[in-house]
């Protein structure tokens, strides 16, 4: 009896247990066996996607950008000479007066500028307009005007131009030096004849040299694209997304000729100063720091015990230079000009190509493996701060040295001007040759820049050249200015 009750008690125990232990699971347990009492949750069937990830929007920067680019259309003739017979060929060389001349068809060649004052100022690329004789601008709303040139710079390859116009549609100028690699771009411009074209890239790279326009005195240093750019975009614009102007496009690398990865364009801060100076002054007023330089690689920072393979070198200090006023000297390594970081020649250009003569910059260089920094005031291709008007040196085409002691006594002369280089320019369409030594110019003698100046000052027409070569050739030639 005694186990039957220890039992008995033990099972009601365990009743009362299952008891508490079922109401407390009572309606949160999720059974596999549906309640017909309860009520089925309804929800919507459509499907909400993940959130979009958001890219930059172009829209805007492409309505602002294509009613300001225009396209260009430029026109000249080619002339060609026919003679006689065969010895009025030979009677050229001493003028032939039945010598013929005739041209052919004209030569069209198109492009694009950017307008960048309500009213018609345009600025586009020298190569588009350069040997012109007659400019046609075509806007986006389709009205068609005869354009002026006001202004070509082939070292920059900029050049402004000009139609009768107002109330025109402009794009403003951004701020090239903030333009960062990886940063949104458009090209926008007319290639192939395709009016108002925009396409988008990033920026690849900045300071970029790709030796394009040849002359020596070249400022090369393009803002680098992947937007898709060709033939006919020359002189279009470059905005970011905000539609500011970042530059003005100018090439593109190609083995075909057409588009294969990479544009080229010139930085708005470049274009800002040599459009403003060809509406203040009619002509480009280009300041020089007075050193000759290199880059400096890691070879040439062990070679010259450097602490680091960046900046440009000084390798001379020329004569009556701010930068020898200042205190610069040979040896000395540009690591910073204001407030920008000096890597390579671009760079250096890029900064120097933005200032007048006259404007004072901070260099800053490393000498004994010191940081230093001198006030340097830019001067201009003669020497001094003076504004340059009627530049006829820009007109030849032409850059100079001085004769040394030893090439004056070599050639028995006591003056002269050398020709180190020639570009599209007055004295190489009249068959003047690099090496090429100027003695004087209408009888009046020629030993410095200086002298040009004066000599060319206000001078039109013909004008006589004579010189020597450096083989001993004395040589003469006539021009008109």
């Amino acid at each position: 009896m005694k186990k039957l009750s220890t039992n008995l008690l033990m099972a009601i125990l365990g009743g009362i247990v299952a008891i508490l232990i079922y109401k407390s699971l009572d309606n949160k347990t999720v059974g596999l066996i549906s309640d017909p009492k309860q009520g089925i949750e309804v929800v919507p069937a459509s499907y909400t996607l993940p959130v979009p990830v958001m890219g930059p929007d172009f829209v805007e920067a492409a309505d602002l950008s294509v009613h300001a680019v225009v396209h260009i259309k430029a026109e000249w003739s080619q002339r060609t000479q026919t003679y006689d017979n065969f010895f009025d060929l030979f009677n050229d060389f001493f003028g032939n007066p039945h010598q013929k001349y005739y041209y052919n068809q004209p030569v069209i060649a198109t492009g694009s500028g950017v307008i960048i004052s309500d009213d018609g100022y345009i600025v586009t690329n020298n190569h588009v307009v350069q040997e012109a004789e007659k400019l046609e601008v075509t806007l986006n709303d389709n009205r068609s005007f005869e354009a002026k040139i006001i202004g070509t710079d082939p070292s920059t390859d900029l050049a402004l131009i000009k139609i009768e116009s107002s109330g025109l549609p402009s794009l403003e100028y951004g701020d090239s030096d903030n333009l960062r690699v990886g940063e949104w771009v458009l090209a926008v411009g007319n290639p192939f004849n395709l009016t108002s074209t925009v396409t988008a890239g990033i920026v690849s790279a900045k300071a970029r040299n790709i030796n394009i326009l040849g002359a020596r005195s070249a400022i090369e240093s393009f803002i680098q694209t992947d937007a898709v750019v060709n033939r006919g975009n020359s002189g279009g614009a470059l905005v970011n997304t905000d539609g500011d102007l970042v530059g003005i496009n100018a090439a593109i690398a190609s083995n075909t000729g057409s588009y294969t990865g990479y544009s080229f364009a010139i930085p708005v801060n470049i274009v800002k100063k040599v459009i403003g100076d060809f509406m203040e002054y009619g002509e480009v007023q280009r300041a020089y720091l007075g050193i000759t330089f290199r880059e400096v690689d890691s070879k040439f920072a062990e070679d010259y015990d450097l602490d680091e393979a960046n900046g440009v070198y000084i390798a001379e200090i020329l004569e009556g230079s701010g930068a020898r006023k200042a205190g610069l000297e040979a040896g000395d390594v540009i690591v910073k000009i204001d407030n920008t970081k000096i890597n390579s020649k671009s760079s250096l250009l890029e900064t120097i190509g933005t200032k007048r003569p006259g404007d004072i910059v901070k260099v800053f260089v490393v000498r004994d493996h010191k940081l230093k920094e001198f006030d340097v005031e830019l001067k201009n291709i003669s020497g001094n701060t003076e504004i340059i008007k009627n530049n006829r040196i820009e007109l030849l085409g032409a850059s100079f040295v001085g004769l040394s002691e030893e090439e004056k006594a070599e050639l028995n002369i006591d003056h002269g001007l050398k020709i180190v280089e020639l570009v599209s320019g007055k004295f190489k369409s009249s068959g003047i040759r690099e090496g090429f030594i100027v003695m004087s110019i209408d009888k009046e003698p020629v030993e410095t820049v200086q002298d040009l100046h004066i000599v060319l000052n206000g001078k039109t027409g013909g004008t006589l050249v004579e010189g020597i070569y450096p083989n001993g050739q004395r040589a003469y030639y006539g021009l008109g200015l």
